[in-house]
């Protein structure tokens, strides 16, 4: 028989009978709740949670530790009112004062809200627990600190890292927490052990500023390392006390292993050795870094993914087939297997975490490994877009500035490329003879892996290699098949002392791996000069791919617009202006050091310098963001500048001369230049009592304003400074 009128048509029932409490027959039966549906797509809500927290933590990095109180006020009204939202949704659908639908997007929107404020907060979090004193002048004389790094420069210099400084006549307060300095005349034979405390004499100095506008900030990059002066020394390394005890025990092993395998294997081969097992690349040659970087393999010598990835491969696979031979064998109960080689793979793992120094891109490559191993462990997918998104979240909680490295942004790039290029693949490949499979399968994965970092690069690093799928293809499986599975054995059978046949397959390895990256670099037209581009480019095309990756589905939007085609027509948008934004960017007209010791006025041969040498590093950052692979001997001798090497002038758009002068009196020698439609540029400070005839930039405007790009407009020149202030 129907229920009468005005009741409802069921109750809920509850475990020990009747209707759910809070509720009397009465209420039920003048208020009808109302069905609730499944929301699309609510089982891949969390792959948004790490793009949520990059775009708060990307808003904080906009304007690094400037945010001032007011920004703070409004962040946590958003979360206020998000949170408020969150909680109301539900009561209001079940009043049926709103939708089931509305309910769930205001739920979703204060969540991603709440999630972005959590990331701007983490970027600020993280901001003020490393924060300590940056040295503010040019500092000469004894430093003294424990030993915590070794590596080497981009001139082939031993770089030394040292913590717990003491400088002379220098507070504590006041003293760096780190500072770094370059050995300069072969002061590296007998180096010191980690965990020493050393002294030596040094120059130091602030941690340099961007080398133009919109360049590479290395003070924010030292801020977040703690690093607080840089310098050099000419001295010998002087030790002060024997070196220290208990975790410093564990890094001088690591060092000894890094000696003992390049001693073993020799060459520039053992000092790549090295660096892949240890994280040591202290011995490897900047000539060899070049070559690696002209064909597309420096990846290989930096830890990361691939070779974490790789290791875990090798040992899960090989504990599963032993286990798999016990259990034939009778000599184990049948468990199983894969997980017990999990365990095995994830324990590897750590141990090459300890090995390689833990440093930044090692941790993060853990990270992913350890997550993907922990999913066979609970009985989920190894890999997918889920396991990715709980890898990159814990590394931007932990280390928000993360999110601004190229390396996090070309290691999820080609991690989630290759996740979405294995449907099609698994597709594809049972069509494939079963020979060609392997070959075909690394051919895509390097194309596929290439394509989506190729981008990221070319932005960061202002070149491409045109021939790294070549060099990939012929080093990669090399470094699969016998490095890394080789360093394994070896690392096994050091304690008995048998490491020698393994560590000699493994020098052949990576012989053959610095023979195929000299070959490529040598092709002609391998390396190609990219601009640099704006600013947004980078940060479009990486929300751009997000958004059409999870928004995209197959069929969605055909007949009618729903949010998750609205969000990928939205990424596609934002790719579309990132390649727009790039391809119609143009660089400054004129440039100008930070110390007014070099000039680059942009031509139609390229880039003009006003000097054949002084300001070498931030004349070659000026020529890469040019996409101008030359030296700046070469682009010194380019037709613009005219005069003597301390007078130099050129001639600029609509009538405006530009003057450098450097050198001893040149402040005396730049007032006659300084007259209207002139802009002079003087390595020296000048007193200049008022106001001048001409645009003038002495060594006291630009210490204060940082390097400067200049262009010209209607009403003459166009200023932008590293500093943003001109006097």
């Amino acid at each position: 028989m129907p229920p009468p009128s005005g009741t409802l048509s069921h109750v809920v029932a509850q475990p020990g009978g009747g209707a759910s409490p809070g509720f009397s027959m009465s209420a039920q039966a003048t208020r009808t709740r109302r069905p609730r549906p499944a929301a699309a797509g609510r089982a891949g809500l969390f792959a948004w949670v790490p793009v949520l927290l990059s775009a708060g933590i990307g808003v904080w990095f906009t304007r690094p530790g400037q945010w001032p109180d007011a920004a703070w006020a409004a962040l946590a009204g958003l979360l206020l009112l998000s949170l408020v939202a969150a909680q109301m949704a539900l009561p209001w659908a079940e009043r049926g004062r709103i939708g089931w639908g509305l309910a769930d997007g205001l739920r979703v929107g204060a969540a991603g809200l709440s999630l972005m404020v959590v990331g701007f907060g983490l970027a600020d979090l993280r901001n003020r627990m490393v924060a300590a004193p940056v040295l503010e002048w040019r500092y000469y004389g004894p430093v003294e600190g424990r030993l915590v790094e070794i590596d080497r420069s981009s001139r082939d210099r031993i770089r030394l890292t040292l913590d717990q400084p003491v400088l002379r006549d220098l507070s504590p307060d006041k003293t760096p927490a780190r500072v770094r300095l370059s050995l300069m005349e072969g002061a590296d034979d007998r180096l010191p052990a980690l965990g020493q405390r050393v002294m030596l004499t040094g120059h130091l100095g602030p941690p340099p500023a961007p080398a133009a506008p919109g360049s590479f900030d290395f003070r924010q990059y030292a801020w977040f390392q703690g690093l607080g002066a840089v310098g050099y020394s000419r001295t010998p390394v002087m030790s002060v006390s024997p070196p220290e005890s208990g975790i410093w025990t564990v890094h001088r092993a690591r060092m000894a292993i890094s000696a003992e395998i390049q001693a073993r294997i020799g060459g520039q081969a053992g000092a790549v050795a090295s660096a892949l097992t240890t994280g040591d690349r202290s011995g490897i040659e900047e000539a060899t870094n070049e070559v690696m970087r002209a064909s597309n393999l420096y990846h290989i010598v930096s830890i990361s993914g691939l070779h974490m990835s790789m290791l875990a491969g090798f040992v899960y696979a090989g504990l599963r087939y032993l286990l798999i031979a016990a259990q034939a064998a009778r000599l184990m109960s049948g468990r199983a297997t894969h997980k017990q080689a999990a365990i095995g793979a994830l324990l590897a793992s750590a141990a090459y975490l300890w090995l390689s120094g833990g440093g930044v891109a090692t941790e993060r490559a853990f990270v992913m490994v350890a997550v993907m191993l922990i999913a066979i462990l609970v009985d989920r997918r190894a890999v997918s877009l889920r396991t990715v998104a709980l890898a990159a979240s814990i590394i931007l909680i932990l280390n928000p500035e993360a999110l601004t490295s190229p390396g996090f942004q070309m290691s999820f790039a080609a991690t989630i490329a290759l996740i979405l290029s294995y449907g099609p693949w698994s597709r594809i490949a049972p069509y494939l003879p079963v020979w060609i499979r392997p070959v075909a399968m690394l051919l895509v994965s390097s194309f596929v892996a290439g394509m989506a970092t190729s981008p990221i690069a070319a932005a960061h690093f202002n070149r491409m290699a045109q021939y790294g799928l070549l060099a990939n293809l012929l080093a990669v499986p090399v470094m699969g098949t016998f490095v890394m599975p080789a360093a394994v054995i070896a690392a096994v059978l050091a304690p008995i002392g048998l490491a020698g046949p393994a560590l000699w397959v493994m020098g052949i390895g990576t012989e053959w791996m610095l023979r195929v990256a000299a070959f490529v670099a040598g092709l002609n037209g391998a390396v190609t000069g990219i601009a640099l581009p704006p600013g947004a480019v980078v940060p479009l095309m990486g929300f751009g791919a997000c958004l059409c990756i999870l928004c995209w589905r197959q069929g969605a939007g055909a007949r009618r617009l729903t949010p998750l085609a609205a969000g990928f027509a939205l990424g596609g948008l934002m790719l579309a202006a990132a390649a727009a934004l790039w391809l119609t960017a143009s660089r400054p007209l004129l440039l100008i050091a930070p110390e007014g010791e070099a000039v680059g006025l942009m031509t139609p041969a390229g880039r003009a310098i006003s000097k054949p040498s002084g300001g070498s590093f931030t004349v070659s950052t000026w020529l890469s963001e040019d996409g101008d692979i030359t030296t700046q001997m070469q682009a010194a001798a380019r037709p613009a500048w005219r005069g003597d090497k301390r007078d130099r002038y050129a001639r600029l758009p609509d009538g405006w001369t530009v003057w450098h002068l450097t050198g001893k009196g040149s402040g005396d020698r730049a007032l006659p230049h300084c007259r209207p439609r002139h802009v002079v540029i003087v390595s020296e400070k000048l007193a200049v009592p008022g106001p001048t005839d001409c645009l003038l930039l002495d060594l006291a405007a630009l210490r204060r304003t940082g390097a400067v790009a200049m262009d010209m407009g209607p009403e003459g020149p166009i200023l932008r400074t590293v500093n943003g202030t001109l006097r």
